[in-house]
């Protein structure tokens, strides 16, 4: 007591504050709870105003209103008063609200009359929630109801790409927004009311959980419901003050009226919260029902039968009931009317109904072929059972869903005006055979003399004390509205095959015969069976179709099979989708050929699928397709398999000889699933194939790998087919070896990864092209840079650069003689018509269709033929793509009319639009780089070869990220002493600062002969090698391009060979053009790897090289071309990435 008068005033205010803040967060978290289980806007509306007044400081005395479009919800004895609190709203298409708070009577004036100033925030917080709520519930509305027109078509290409990437996202996601915007209403807290007895009858015997539990699993649902126990009325309370609940059940048990009264006080005070009563005597039914009658708020009641399917009867019934109006808005989702008036035959059957449903709803989730998450949204279609008890109830019903009725079961005797009609049924099911004659409708009656009304009508009839009653439910529930398997049928209604799924259904519909397709397409079971498996798109289009509008029956089996393939191609559009006959030459998705990961190379070709085909990338570029090849993954389960059963794990460990490798990787086997997968790909695939590598880190962001592994081409034209399947399983088997080859080991060392984290999957492809005698090859490929490196005149990086030549993409890849162009410039060329005559493509490589016996050992290059170009000349292949050298005026003629010297520059192409090729790349590079979010590479193909419309075929094969064209470090020129340097380039990668390098290794320009770069690139080889034993980074020097696979271009060194370089510095001399490796693999990983890349051009003020001051540096290895030196002091080197410039300082001066 003394302790209590020691209490200040203060901290009585102080507790005060506090509690009426925890009440206004309160309330503004059960409004946000009401606006997520997404009810009808009116329900949502009615809900929120029963919250208000206990938010504010004096409930008892408090009332409230929400007026919304000319409607008004109020608390229970609302009436305005002088004591008022208003707010108003307004939604985006301008339609007014307000909420209004009164008070009944007069209080202490405060910050606004008798309310305080945190109750006007609170006010203005609810209304905030409410209009965008209802906001919400708009623009959702009008995406799904929008049509795309001709002039938003038009429109489109004017569009930037990151607006034409959230349009092709919307629309990629739309079928599956539809999904996630079904069932917003789901039961996740139950209270449930009982006595101890009552609760053990439930828990114990009827295992009430487990059974809940075992359902949701079953269904891979994640929202279980969590049931709270309470015994007694305070404890109720309790909760209810403490938390949400979205459905009460209250247990009647021996004394009836107690939880009666128990009803009445819950919704007294949660008026919104469904109150549902569980009887445990059927004796007390007629009690119950007439206090419902009288005005007790019981929202449902059912009688206790020992099953605890009841309470998921319970809860599905109530999930249905506030879900049906938006599911059959936005989901055109079927209705199940169930007329019945008695509590204990609903209590049985409702669990019957709900357990077939959800029985087709299991068959569907094991055929979808998609990813789980799809699989999921799925089971949101499945039709709501909506529970009538009397003739009015039934007749609301049909008017307001007549258009999503499945079928109508009905008994025969139930309430009509109030009273008890014997043949209340019969005139029910007349009536809605009027209105919809070939709606599926049972009668049921315990009397078996009621059949008769049932046949009068052309309806089933079942008997409800029939012990076959769950038998004959579920007969009516397949055979009439399309669940469980489809039944083909003859013209006498014998069973001649059995559908159990799409796949099935659509592969006995080309075969049945004709009386079995008149029978069941006069019967409309096509249609139903559809609609029942969630395919609403197609059920829609065969419902009002009839057979006489067909010529002939085989017009009508032409039409169906037709509707399912294009329903089928939509789905699998831009998807990797599981192995499947039909599916192979389809080129509009990703074949998988075994489970696990699809690697770095796999997702990146998946997404370029995905942007090709489901985001419709060619809507964009009118005037030529664009497409990607035939394309099979096989996931990397399959090489965790065969690792495992071929025991190569502890191979890999002991052996370090990948030659030795190789041959124990080629004697193991590939799983028996696998060899038959791609046996029958083979039949169907005979173009040439590509086998390529797709590990885990292969093309990702960070890191990619590029060429690090192995790629074999496959003329796959051996007359022999087991020839082929042993080609093509050699070609996979060393793609897995690849991961151990020594240039692999050299590179997970360089990066400092464990290659024992790294798996394999392999992609196989067509290759584009097209037959030219005994070679196929495409008459383009290449590849596309969003960020340019090496911009020159007025050109800025974001231009963009492509290298494409003749021929197979490997030509570009290897750093060979290609063709460069700006896509933003296509007209302008970069360098002279000298320079452009001097540096053209004089070879090109091809797949050897004469080589059917061909050995893959020899390497990646055994499939291919490297060809001269005048070969493609002879084939046609040059028209369009080079141009001739007139030797005495120094200029290049575009065309092929005159005797001269080739050049590859493709002018008629780039100059005078043959095809659109430069503004494809320039469109695509938008795209990829907008949706990688990072600058980025593609590797093309084009078949110059013209359809039917006039328009020649894009091929988009792979996309890659380019690293390093950042920036963030600055040099100033002005403050650096130019007797410091040296090096300076004026065109340089990389950025930042690097001071702890002491070592350079150069290829001296004196003794420089391009005859001998092979013998050069052995040198640095194994200079290279020492250095990574030593663990020391260099500056490596020489002329002309490095990793060029032209010897006669530079040294032609493997990345591997030159992996611990920190700086890569490229020296033009007289007669070596200085030309970066753009596109080739080898300049992907320089760049990936964050080394720095500089372009020295003395000639033409490019920057400078001092070697005289690198040549009196102490000699640690001097080879006959290649010098290794070592500094005392680090060098010092500095990149700037934005000016794209570099130096390499030393300050010793010497």
């Amino acid at each position: 007591m003394e302790e209590n008068d020691q209490i200040s005033p203060e901290y009585h205010r102080l507790m005060h504050e506090q509690h009426e803040r925890l009440k206004e967060l309160s309330c503004i978290n059960q409004t946000t709870y009401i606006l997520k289980e997404g009810k009808p806007l009116e329900e949502t509306l009615q809900q929120i105003v029963l919250l208000l007044p206990a938010a504010w400081q004096y409930p008892k005395y408090t009332v409230a209103r929400i007026v919304y479009l000319d409607k008004a919800f109020e608390t229970p004895g609302f009436r305005e008063t002088r004591w008022m609190m208003r707010q108003e709203f307004s939604t985006i298409d301008n339609e007014d609200g307000c909420i209004e708070i009164c008070y009944t009577r007069e209080f202490n004036k405060e910050e606004e009359g008798p309310f305080l100033k945190e109750e006007r925030d609170l006010i203005q917080n609810i209304a905030g929630l409410i209009t965008g709520y209802i906001n919400s519930a708009k623009a959702r509305d009008i995406i799904l109801s929008r049509q795309v027109s001709v002039e938003e078509e038009e429109d489109l290409r004017e569009v930037s790409s990151r607006k034409l990437l959230q349009r092709f996202l919307e629309r990629h996601n739309a079928e599956r927004d539809v999904f996630h915007d079904l069932q917003p209403f789901k039961v996740k807290e139950i209270l449930l009311v009982a006595n101890l007895y009552d609760a053990y009858s439930i828990e114990g015997e009827g295992r009430f959980a487990d059974h809940m539990l075992g359902e949701y699993y079953q269904l891979s649902l994640t929202s279980l419901p969590r049931v709270t126990g309470v015994s007694n009325e305070e404890e109720a309370f309790n909760r209810l003050k403490a938390m949400h609940y979205d459905m009460v059940i209250i247990m009647v048990g021996v004394h009836k009226e107690g939880p009666v009264e128990m009803c009445k006080k819950i919704k007294d005070k949660y008026p919104y919260m469904p109150a549902f009563m569980l009887l445990n005597n059927p004796a007390h039914v007629p009690w119950i029902k007439q206090q419902k009658e009288s005005g007790v708020p019981i929202d449902n009641y059912f009688v206790w039968t020992g099953e605890s399917k009841v309470f998921f009867a319970m809860v599905n019934l109530l999930e249905d009931r506030v879900n049906i109006d938006n599911d059959t808005k936005k989901g055109l989702i079927g209705v199940i009317l169930l007329v019945e008036d008695s509590p204990e035959y609903y209590s049985s059957y409702l669990p019957m109904l709900y357990t077939l449903v959800m029985e087709q709803t299991r068959n569907l989730i094991e055929e979808v072929s998609a990813d789980e998450l799809f699989k999921v949204l799925k089971l949101k279609t499945r039709p709501k059972i909506i529970l009538a008890s009397n003739y009015e109830d039934a007749i609301t019903v049909l008017n307001k869903y007549e258009n999503n009725l499945l079928c109508v079961i009905s008994d025969i005797r139930f309430p009509r005006n109030g009273k008890i009609e014997e043949t209340a049924g019969y005139e029910l099911l007349r009536h809605i055979k009027e209105l919809i004659p070939n709606l599926p409708t049972v009668l049921q009656s315990s009397e078996p003399e009621n059949a008769k009304y049932a046949y009068s009508l052309k309806s089933n009839f079942i008997n409800k004390n029939s012990e076959s009653l769950m038998k004959d439910l579920k007969s009516f529930i397949n055979y009439y509205l399309g669940f469980g398997h489809f039944v083909y049928r003859d013209d006498k209604g014998r069973q001649i095959a059995v559908a159990k799924s799409m796949k099935e259904f659509e592969a006995y519909l080309e075969t049945v015969p004709e009386d079995s397709l008149e029978y069941h397409a006069l019967r409309n079971h096509f249609s139903l069976w559809l609609m029942a498996r969630g395919e609403v798109k197609i059920a829609r289009q065969i419902n009002p179709l009839r057979v006489s509008e067909f010529k002939n029956l085989s017009e009508l089996r032409e039409y169906l099979l037709n509707l399912i393939r294009q329903r089928r191609r939509e789905m699998n559009k831009g998807r990797v989708i599981n192995f499947e006959e039909s599916a192979i030459i389809d080129d509009t998705n990703v074949i998988s050929l075994s489970s696990g990961s699809l690697g770095g190379k796999g997702r990146g070709l998946a997404f370029i699928n995905t942007l090709v085909n489901s985001f419709e990338l060619g809507r964009l570029l009118p005037g030529i397709n664009i497409r990607t090849p035939v394309t099979a993954i096989i996931g990397t389960d399959e090489f965790d398999m065969f690792m495992e059963r071929n025991h190569l794990w502890d191979v890999i460990k002991k052996e370090k000889d990948y030659t030795i490798l190789q041959d124990y990787f080629l004697q193991a086997r590939l799983s028996y699933t696998l060899e038959k997968e791609l046996r029958i790909y083979l039949k169907q695939i005979h173009k040439p194939i590509a086998v390529r590598s797709s590990s885990l880190f292969e093309d990702s962001m960070n890191q990619p790998f590029s060429g690090v592994f192995g790629t074999y081409l496959l003329p796959n034209n051996h007359p022999d087919p087991e020839v082929r399947l042993r080609q093509l399983s050699t070609a996979v088997k060393l793609v897995f070896s690849s991961i151990y080859s020594k240039s692999s080991r050299t590179f997970f060392e360089a990066i400092n990864y464990k290659i024992e984290l790294e798996k394999m999957a392999v992609v196989i492809q067509e290759v584009v092209g097209n037959r030219f005698g005994d070679y196929f090859y495409p008459h383009i490929s290449g590849t596309a840079q969003s960020h340019n490196f090496y911009p020159v005149s007025h050109m800025t990086p974001e231009d963009g650069i492509a290298v494409m030549a003749v021929g197979l993409g490997h030509y570009v890849a290897e750093g060979e003689r290609a063709f460069r162009f700006s896509p933003s410039y296509p007209r302008m060329d970069i360098i002279s018509q000298q320079d452009i005559y001097k540096n053209s493509q004089v070879n090109f490589y091809a797949v050897d269709l004469k080589n059917e016996d061909l050995n893959l050992l020899d390497g990646e290059k055994a499939g291919m033929v490297s060809l001269n170009i005048s070969e493609a000349e002879k084939y046609g292949t040059l028209n369009h793509v080079a141009s001739v050298m007139d030797i005495e005026n120094d200029t290049i003629i575009p065309g092929l009319d005159r005797a001269g010297p080739r050049v590859i520059n493709f002018a008629d192409i780039l100059k005078y639009d043959y095809i659109p090729l430069s503004s494809t790349l320039k469109t695509v590079l938008d795209v990829v780089a907008e949706a990688t979010a990072n600058p980025s590479e593609i590797e093309f193909a084009v078949d110059l070869t013209k359809d039917d419309t006039g328009k020649a075929t894009f091929y988009l094969l792979q996309i890659k990220p380019l690293v390093g064209s950042g920036a963030g470090y600055s040099i100033d020129m002005n403050s650096i002493s130019e007797d410091k340097m040296i090096l300076r380039a004026n065109k340089s990668m990389g950025n930042g600062k690097i001071d702890n390098i002491t070592d350079l290794i150069y290829a001296d320009p004196e003794t420089f002969d391009n005859l001998s770069t092979a013998e050069m690139a052995e040198e640095i080889d194994k200079l290279n090698d020492k250095m990574l034993r030593e663990d020391r980074h260099y500056v490596l020097i020489g002329p002309g391009r490095w990793g060029t696979r032209d010897k006669f271009l530079g040294i032609p060194v493997s990345w591997p060979q030159i992996s611990n370089a920190k700086v890569i510095v490229e020296v033009e001399i007289p007669g070596f053009f200085l030309d970066a490796s753009l596109g080739s693999h080898f300049f992907h990983n320089v760049t990936s790897m964050q080394v720095g890349y500089f372009t020295i051009d003395q000639m033409t003020n490019g920057g400078f090289i001092k070697w005289d001051k690198i040549k009196k540096q102490r000699i640690v290895e001097k080879g006959r071309f290649v010098s290794h030196i070592r500094f005392d002091k680090p060098l010092d080197i500095r990149m700037d990435g934005k000016k794209g410039m570099a130096v390499i300082l030393n300050e010793q001066n010497k």
